[in-house]
């Protein structure tokens, strides 16, 4: 319980008036003199502390709790309290309420502390390195975790949550604790297949009065990962624009297509993702009518690969498969997809990493780029999400400063981040991490200093949840 005397009292004003006046300095400074490394330094600097103010707030609203200030003051719950004092939503005040739970010091009926629900990820917050996405991400995970597994594993769990959410993105750790919930309940399973099959539909509805149609419904997990790649060429910005009489029209890989025209169409595509989707529906049902051809996408056939490990192929039950667009399916699903579409199936050793696939000319040939699809799982720049399908395949080290064509030199790099490796100042560079690092093999990328002035390399994990769990955890057992 907290004291009320005083001193304290004074010592606690005193602090809120140097962070008041923090602020206000930090207001009145002028930042057109700083240099861009020290701007992102300020950002770093500014995000931390706010990271720790709200380890603040949840002291606050323990000690409003456990004093009953909102019952004396007249409110019901310490939401209501949160709304009316600081002019907060009701969501917001919940989730204030929520994280002060999880992570705030509790006390006994004699005063005595007890350890926050969430200690690691308390401390990790205290410390300034998560902030309050990283803490629903880890709590989230955490609600999922089934009552039969037991209290030491739940602790376990926690800690590797922290210890990546330290490290990583609010995504990266939501990635991450769907592989640690397979790993904690092997035997649970996904869904009732039954409930797949009834769920399952697309419905449209009548046109209405300006002869627009409404689509809805859900696909099952085989009819997404067959679409995925689909919508992957044909909704690329630029392609299958009604709007454009100059887009260029079907396949976005069709060598036919002028690459400078279609770059044109792309500057000028100004249609949300949802409209490309359409115009790429429309098209690929033109296309299918007239010829029933779907060609190629970035050197490979239009179709669905499947990545999975050779224990999963063995048991042929339990966990997921993934695809090349970042997809998800039953792993039951994916082999009865492979009988009946014949898609690509990659299957690693105990490593994770592809077999020597040379090549002498500067471009990967496809068991090149099927091999990576399978051991990248998508673009390899630090925090970047985009699948395999929306990459292409990278030297590592450039081919023109004598990069080799070897798949051990190759990598998946989305067009975006690929833009990004040049040797000016403000370029990333890309290497081979070493044989004995913890992540041998993998691209690593160097950021220019004014991102990190020690340009310390970094590793994408955001395709490799696995990995990173399990790296975690032996982090977290030891001494």
């Amino acid at each position: 319980m907290g004291s009320t005397g005083g001193s304290v009292g004074s010592r606690a004003a005193e602090h809120l008036s140097m962070l008041a006046a923090a602020v206000d300095g930090l207001l009145d400074a002028g930042l057109t003199e700083l240099s861009d490394t020290e701007v992102v330094e300020v950002m770093r600097g500014v995000e931390q502390s706010l990271r720790r103010a709200e380890a603040v707030s949840h002291r606050l609203v323990v000690e409003s709790v456990e004093r009953s200030v909102p019952a004396r003051l007249g409110y019901t719950s310490p939401k209501k309290l949160l709304i009316d004092v600081l002019r907060i939503s009701g969501a917001d005040a919940s989730a204030r309420v929520t994280a002060a739970r999880e992570l705030g010091v509790w006390h006994t009926l004699a005063g005595e502390s007890m350890s926050p629900v969430l200690p690691e990820t308390a401390a990790a917050q205290r410390d300034g390195d998560i902030g309050a996405d990283h803490v629903r991400a880890i709590a989230k995970v955490m609600r999922k975790i089934p009552h039969v597994v037991d209290n030491d594993a739940v602790v376990e769990a926690e800690a590797v949550l922290a210890n990546l959410a330290r490290s990583g993105t609010p995504e990266d750790v939501e990635q991450a604790g769907h592989r640690l919930l397979a790993y904690l309940n092997p035997d649970g399973n996904l869904g009732d297949d039954r409930d797949r099959k009834r769920r399952r539909g697309i419905s449209i509805g009548r046109q209405d009065t300006e002869l627009m149609s409404r689509i809805s419904g859900e696909l099952d997990p085989v009819a997404r990962a067959m679409l995925d790649p689909i919508l992957a060429k044909w909704a690329r910005p630029g392609m299958n624009n009604p709007d454009d009489p100059d887009s260029p029209a079907g396949d976005g890989e069709d060598p036919s297509i002028d690459r400078d025209l279609l770059a044109a169409a792309a500057v000028r595509d100004t249609r949300t993702a949802a409209q490309r989707n359409h115009d790429a529906f429309s098209a690929v049902f033109r296309a299918l009518l007239e010829s029933g051809v779907l060609g190629r996408h970035r050197g490979l056939p239009a179709t669905v690969i499947v990545t999975m490990t050779l224990e999963q192929l063995e048991q042929a039950v339990g966990g997921l498969a993934t695809t090349a667009t970042g997809g998800s399916l039953p792993i039951a699903d994916a082999l009865a997809l492979a009988e009946k579409a014949h898609p690509v199936l990659a299957l690693f050793d105990h490593a994770g990493r592809p077999l020597h696939l040379g090549r002498r000319r500067r471009l990967a040939g496809a068991d090149q780029r099927l091999a990576l699809i399978a051991s990248d799982g998508g673009c390899t720049r630090p925090g970047c999400s985009a699948p395999p399908s929306l990459c292409a395949v990278h030297h590592v080290t450039d081919w023109h400063k004598g990069g080799r064509t070897d798949i051990e030199g190759l990598a998946l790099v989305c067009d975006a981040c690929h833009a990004q490796v040049n040797d000016g100042p403000a370029g990333w560079a890309t290497r081979s991490a070493p044989v004995h690092s913890t992540f041998a093999g993998r691209t690593e990328w160097i950021p220019p200093p004014h991102i990190d002035p020690t340009r310390r390399p970094r590793i994408n994990h955001r395709h490799h949840p696995g990995e990173l769990i399990e790296h975690a955890r032996r982090e977290a057992r030891a001494p």
